[in-house]
């Protein structure tokens, strides 16, 4: 798992950025009018809009924006009505899998961006099922927390359920089932953990550790794909030396 983590704390740091900020909100939006539509306004009956909601105000989403976007999901507005929820696999530079979910109201120009995203890097789509098979869904919950007290963080994590944690570079990452994530996240959070992000994510059962340059190269990939508009969520089963992490970061 430690290619998720490592591309994860990669992403928390750069979305406190008022750019990569703005972009995130709208995808939040998204995703909360999607669930609305689907399940309903009430977030006690309607599990992936509780998640919607917490995941936007783990990134300090304004609560009027969340409540708007409730709202347009429910009827105020089409936007539930037009977009359509599709994932995209694909292999990048390595030959590592990247799985894309997409929320869209224009599904040519979505498989045309990422497509175009995809060949610029040096990799290509794949077939539906070619890339999925080697994930599966877990919640994760990323914190910040000082080295000494990780552990103990940790182990109120399995307590409540949690299957496996990792740390790094100051952050601890816990990992269940998508059914246990909530009830985990409360026990942290009564445990005063500084909880930095709550999700759904899929998570491959294996990774492959890249060279360094081919590992810079997909790290641009996949904050490429991640900053296309109509892109959620961009996983991969990629592994990245630290030299190429800080590379990336620095450039």
């Amino acid at each position: 798992m430690s290619g998720h983590s490592k591309w994860s704390t990669i992403k928390h740091k750069k979305a406190a950025t008022d750019a990569k900020r703005g972009k995130l909100f709208t995808k939040l939006s998204k995703e909360i009018i999607v669930a609305a539509k689907q399940g309903g306004g009430d977030a006690d009956m309607n599990f992936r809009l509780r998640m919607a909601i917490q995941i936007a105000k783990d990134a300090n989403m304004p609560a009027d924006n969340i409540d708007r976007a409730v709202k347009r999901g429910t009827g105020e507005g089409s936007d539930g009505d037009t977009m359509s929820e599709i994932t995209y696999e694909g292999y990048g530079p390595g030959g590592v899998g990247i799985m894309l979910e997409t929320l869209t109201d224009n599904k040519n120009r979505t498989v045309s961006d990422i497509r175009s995203t995809f060949s610029k890097a040096g990799g290509n789509m794949a077939e539906s099922g070619a890339v999925a098979w080697q994930f599966q869904q877990k919640g994760v919950i990323v914190i910040d927390v000082d080295e000494d007290k990780a552990e103990d963080l940790a182990m109120i994590a399995i307590d409540a359920g949690a299957e496996d944690f990792e740390t790094y570079d100051g952050t601890l990452h816990v990992y269940s089932i998508p059914t246990s994530l909530m009830d985990i996240r409360s026990s942290l959070s009564d445990n005063n953990a500084a909880i930095a992000s709550t999700e759904l994510s899929m998570i491959p059962s294996n990774t492959i550790m890249l060279e360094s340059g081919k590992a810079v190269q997909t790290l641009r990939l996949l904050d490429t794909l991640e900053d296309l508009d109509d892109v959620q969520k961009v996983y991969s089963n990629a592994d990245f030396p630290e030299d190429a992490l800080e590379s990336f970061q620095s450039g």
